[in-house]
């Protein structure tokens, strides 16, 4: 079992940054590939971002790209998604999400383990 939890979430101004953070505990975090997902009210689940277990490789929906940046510490247990230049549409509650088998990183099928999310609000 692995149990995440986000946080990190608020209000920020369009082009304003904000950082989220999701600490994990349970089986071994350094093992796992690590996600980042969105869902906006009336919308979809969709894909933010992945990491790989070392951090060398990492996946980016084209609508984040140049402007979120995803890490992890293994040592703290803990992945980071930083945000910068947000936008109003960025708005939406973000989760976080682990798998020990994932291989696409885009869908969430892939992902065994959720946290409860975080709320992003981008003011215009």
């Amino acid at each position: 079992q692995v149990q995440l939890v986000e946080s990190g979430g608020g209000l920020v101004q369009a082009g304003g940054s904000l950082r989220l953070s999701c600490a994990a505990s349970g089986r071994t975090f350094s093992s796992i590939v690590m996600g980042w997902f969105r869902q906006a009210p009336g919308k979809e689940r969709e894909f933010v971002a992945a990491i790989n277990w070392s951090g060398g490789r990492k996946t980016y929906a084209d609508s984040v790209k140049g402007r979120f940046t995803i890490s992890r510490d293994n040592a703290k247990n803990t992945v980071y998604l930083q945000m910068n230049s947000l936008k109003p549409e960025d708005t939406a509650g973000y989760y976080c999400a682990a798998s020990f088998s994932a291989t696409y990183y885009k869908e969430g099928d892939e992902y065994d383990y959720w946290g409860q999310g975080t709320q992003v609000t981008v003011s215009s």
